[in-house]
């Protein structure tokens, strides 16, 4: 009888036991290149268990089931505990949502979990472990030339991935892509990937150079690159052997990180700064040109300001002239001739401005300075041109114009005098005393029978207007154009802000694109452009602007730029939109 009741103390008992149903993480931040431990623990024996969905996680293991239990002076205890191994595939905070199960026709959910995932993190290896594994075989390496730049100065960053020789690389995804906060940036293409033969840490393996950047540093002081990482898949040997003899492989996979670098930046030394420095640094030539200084009346003479070398120059703005008030000059135009190679940008860059000289006689344009830091020599140079002065040999001479000037006072007096009888009025209108009653009227029954004629024309606009609404593609057409001309008007009238501009900027392109090529932003890679566009006829050469406008875009928002560039940029989205609108069919 004890016994009995003993059993059905631990029966009620085991109702009346409250169940719990949790998630617990192995570690709540992580770098991209871990994993992640999720355990769903419960006290009852749950059924139908439902796991979430994992959104920012890939799973590389489970689910595992452990089931445990126990008794402990008369009390039992139930544990089931299914596992989960991640791998994250984007950084920032991710939200794991709900678990659930169902236990007695009730439905037990487990509390969402935040885990915060950084940037790539280094992963000591275990000394007692003397295997060779995929963890010796596969390493990424920034390599950078310069550590400690002054602020200004190129330098590079090469991304090499070394791998021995007795694996192989089956392929391979960007996890997170390097950042370059505070440099100015520009990737050079890499067209087709070379294995070639090299040492890492006194070992040959191969290796393949993935990306190639050169750097400018806008800030001084110590600076972060963020790595680059990788999620690669391998074929590993292993000690079996097939009935050839050849070696069998596994495959496995690794990720891998170039780690992150700190660079530490000189500011420009403020000893013999020129007053008229703008920022230019690197090594460079300095011409003013003008196209003819001998002028007649009414011609114009156009003044080439040029610097040329190596440096930052897209980073700084040109000098401007100072000319007599009798000189009208207009605002430059303004051309670029750059490449970037590894080594830094070279080319050169120039201001035209055109000048028309209002009277006769001789001007003289002072000389123009262009001052840069030498980072080689680590001294601040000063280049100037040469006096120009400009001759006009005909026309009104300035004392004219004063005397021009005097005679319109004085005619402008004269009139002012026969103007104080304007208020006179010299022609009259009459009308009839008697007028004719609108009741009646001609007129009145026009207006009487003119709703009348208007039901027919209603009609017509209604059924037209119901057939526009119908038209959904057609009117998203409409409206896509109308968002491109919209954000184009908008991107104009913040040239000289960067990032507004460059933001209306892209939407104009993208709704340009919706509007002419029926695709959406989604859709909108740089391959299914080409490959729409050259399908509709477009020629090779508007394609590529068009593309090289959209990656200017891109880029801008996270690198200086001046007033000059987004006019720039502007005037060639106003050109390629026009020249698409004629090719395009």
């Amino acid at each position: 009888m004890k016994k009995y009741i003993f059993i059905l103390f631990l029966s009620i008992q085991s109702l009346v036991a409250q169940v719990q149903f949790e998630a617990k993480l192995s570690k709540s931040s992580l770098g991209i290149n871990e994993r992640l431990r999720i355990d769903f623990i419960m006290n009852v024996d749950g059924d139908n268990f439902n796991p979430p969905s994992f959104d920012g996680f890939r799973v590389v293991g489970g689910p595992s089931q452990q089931v445990s239990q126990s008794w402990v002076n008369g009390k039992s205890s139930f544990n089931k505990v299914y596992t989960y191994f991640l791998l994250p595939t984007q950084r920032g905070t991710i939200t794991i949502r709900q678990a659930s199960i169902e236990y007695q026709g009730q439905t037990y959910k487990t509390s969402p979990l935040s885990v915060n995932v950084t940037a790539a993190v280094e992963q000591p290896r275990d000394p007692n472990d003397t295997s060779v594994s995929v963890n010796d075989a596969l390493h990424l390496v920034a390599e950078v030339n310069k550590s400690n730049p002054y602020l200004n100065e190129p330098i590079t960053v090469v991304y090499k991935l070394y791998f021995s020789y007795n694996i192989g690389i089956t392929n391979w995804r960007e996890l997170d892509k390097p950042k370059y906060n505070d440099f100015w940036s520009q990737n050079i293409d890499i067209k087709q990937l070379k294995g070639e033969e090299g040492t890492y840490n006194g070992e040959k393996f191969r290796y393949v150079v993935l990306r190639k950047t050169v750097l400018y540093p806008q800030k001084s002081g110590k600076l972060e690159i963020e790595p680059l990482s990788l999620d690669i898949d391998v074929e590993l040997p292993t000690n079996r052997r097939d009935i050839f003899g050849r070696v069998l492989m596994t495959r496995d996979n690794k990720r891998v990180s170039a780690g992150s670098k700190v660079i530490t930046v000189k500011p420009l030394p403020e000893n013999g700064k020129p007053a008229d420095f703008t920022g230019a640094v690197g090594k460079f030539d300095f011409q003013v040109v003008p196209s003819r200084t001998t002028l007649k009346h009414g011609e114009s003479t156009d003044l080439d300001i040029t610097v040329s070398g190596t440096g930052n120059l897209k980073l700084f703005n040109l000098p401007k002239p100072v000319v007599p008030s009798s000189l009208e000059m207009y605002e430059p135009v303004h051309t670029e001739n750059i490449n970037t190679p590894l080594t830094g940008m070279t080319g050169k860059i120039a201001d035209k401005y055109t000048i028309i000289p209002q009277f006769k006689g001789n001007y003289t344009i002072k000389p123009i300075s262009f001052s840069y830091f030498d980072y080689v020599s680590g001294t601040y140079k000063t280049l100037s041109s040469q006096e120009i002065v400009i001759s006009v040999l005909d026309g009104p001479s300035a004392g004219d114009q004063q005397d021009v000037v005097k005679d319109d006072a004085v005619a402008k007096n004269q009139i002012a005098t026969t103007d104080q009888f304007k208020y006179i009025h010299l022609k009259t209108k009459l009308s009839p005393i008697n007028k004719k009653a609108f009741f009646g009227s001609t007129f009145f029954y026009i207006l009487l029978g003119l709703p009348f004629l208007l039901i027919p024309l209603i009609i017509l606009f209604k059924k037209k207007k119901e057939a526009i609404d119908g038209d959904v593609v057609g009117n998203k057409l409409k409206l896509n154009t109308k968002l491109a001309k919209k954000f184009l008007s908008e991107a104009k009238k913040q040239i000289g802000t960067k990032e507004p501009f460059y933001v209306a900027l892209e939407r104009s392109l993208h709704n340009f694109l919706k509007a002419k090529l029926k695709i959406e932003t989604s859709e909108m890679s740089k391959d299914k452009i080409r490959a729409t566009l050259t399908e509709k006829k477009a020629q090779p050469e508007t394609i590529d602007l068009f593309i090289q406008l959209t990656e200017n875009c891109e880029f801008a928002r996270y690198a200086p730029s001046t007033t000059v560039a987004m006019q720039q940029d502007y005037d060639k989205a106003v050109e390629v939109i026009s020249e698409l609108e004629k090719q395009i069919v």
